[in-house]
Formats: structure tokens, C-alpha cells, sequence
């Protein structure tokens, strides 16, 4: 399989803006169900924002809704993340994840996703 590749990662301000992006080495499609993840020190890797690409249905974490938003490119095979007035706990490392089948139950597990990129790093200041 093709290994993912995050990228836009930085430091901004918190109130600032961010956007993240997610496509395959080999500009292989999109996988059916892709998603954000994230992991900073001392927590466990928490699900972010997930997507079904073939019908475009979100779905976020709980404390996210509202600031962060998934996005797909109809045409190119790559996912963004909008990150929106972001905040110093939004600190760590953002992985893309991919996976064929799924289900909007376990959209933001961890388990359901067999390909993982290397992150990138995100850094929100005061």
C-alpha cells in the first residue's frame, strides 16, 4: 500500500490558522474511509476528524466540532484539515490514517485504520 504524507505543520498563535494536508506517496486514490489523528506527550492518540470520502460524510471529536474541519480535493487524492482558531492543548503530532471498510461507530478508533503516515508536527502558542 501507499504510505501517506502529512504535511503544513508548524507554530502559530492560538486564534490563528492551520491547515494540514494528506495525500499517498504514489498519488495512489483515496482510501474510503480517511482520517486526522493526533498524539502529544503523556496521551493517548486521539481521533480527530474522520471522512468517508465516497459520500463526503464527516465526523469529529467531540471537543473539535466547530473549530476543525476535513476536507477532501474532488480531484487530486488528498485530505486537509482546517484547523480554526486553535488552542495551546491543541499541541502535537497530527497523523493521516486510511482505511477500506469502516463504520461511523468507529470512525475516530484508532483500530480501524491500517495505513498510517509520520505526522507532523503542530505547535499552538499563547
Amino acid at each position: 500500500q501507499a504510505q501517506l504524507v502529512e504535511s503544513g505543520g508548524g507554530s502559530v498563535q492560538a486564534g490563528g490558522s492551520l491547515r494540514l494536508s494528506c495525500t499517498t506517496s504514489d498519488y495512489s486514490p483515496k482510501r474510503n474511509w480517511m482520517a486526522w489523528f493526533r498524539q502529544s506527550p503523556r496521551k493517548e492518540r486521539e481521533g480527530v476528524a474522520a471522512i468517508y470520502t465516497g459520500a463526503g460524510l464527516t465526523y469529529y471529536g467531540d471537543s473539535l466540532k466547530g473549530r476543525f474541519t476535513i476536507s477532501q480535493d474532488n480531484d487530486e487524492p488528498i485530505i486537509y484539515l482546517q484547523m480554526d482558531s486553535p488552542k495551546p492543548e491543541d499541541t502535537g503530532m497530527y497523523y493521516c490514517a486510511a482505511a477500506d471498510s469502516g463504520s461511523t461507530r468507529y470512525a475516530l478508533d484508532r483500530r480501524s485504520y491500517d495505513s498510517w503516515g509520520q505526522g507532523t508536527q503542530v505547535i499552538i502558542s499563547t
